[in-house]
């Protein structure tokens, strides 16, 4: 759905209604809270409209120019541009989401693997997945040890205690890393991990997953006609 958004040109409202309307349906069919999903993505949209909401005044690419207060105008071309990329950013990242929401980090790496994704890829994102934990469970004892010394570190002053703080985070977390490492080697680990099977695909979901393909395709047929 990404990848046919993020090729549709930003003029064919149509395509990107039945784009939305298609989210929607898979987002019904996983039983996930529409609030929910919108609150994740929430977190993660307006970095991409702080950046396109001054697409509009740098875009020079002819059209209309309509005048704002004080001299300022933007063109035609700068607005169709600015909901060029919120509409398929959105269009991305509701996608993303409701694919971390919906399949497990283990469930992932293995579809990756049945894909014949790199072996490389898998293995650094598998490793940062269950590195991320050693970095929080490191963090959240530090937290403790400074709120038992009555420590909260929220004034502008306390900026140098948070940089030491965070240097001594990163060197407790590669520590451990290290140890973590060691026990792997220590248990016979030799550069691999062991795969995980794919899952097997049945005639039910190999069915809905061509409905779904199959759809998103003619429509962006339909837009290429």
């Amino acid at each position: 759905m990404t990848l046919v958004g993020a090729t549709t040109p930003p003029t064919e409202l149509w395509a990107f209604a039945l784009y939305f309307a298609i989210l929607m349906f898979l987002v019904g069919l996983s039983r996930l809270p529409l609030r929910f999903l919108l609150t994740r993505a929430a977190a993660v949209l307006p970095f991409v409209a702080v950046v396109a909401v001054f697409l509009p005044f740098f875009h020079r690419g002819g059209g209309r120019e309509f005048d704002l207060v004080l001299g300022v105008t933007v063109t035609e071309a700068g607005l169709v541009l600015l909901w060029n990329v919120l509409v398929k950013a959105t269009l991305g990242i509701l996608s993303m989401m409701l694919l971390a929401l919906t399949t497990s980090f283990p469930e992932l790496v293995a579809g990756l693997d049945g894909l014949r994704m790199p072996r490389v890829f898998t293995l650094i994102g598998s490793f940062m997945y269950r590195y991320s934990f050693v970095l929080l469970d490191e963090q959240r004892r530090m937290r403790r040890a400074m709120e038992a010394r009555n420590h909260r570190g929220r004034w502008l002053w306390d900026v140098r205690i948070v940089g030491h703080v965070i240097s001594s985070l990163f060197m407790r977390s590669y520590q451990r890393g290290e140890r973590v490492y060691v026990a792997m080697l220590s248990r016979g680990y030799d550069g691999t991990m062991p795969a995980a099977s794919p899952p097997g695909i049945h005639a039910p979901e190999a069915v809905f997953l061509a409905l779904i393909i199959g759809s998103l395709t003619a429509i962006r047929i339909g837009v290429a006609l």
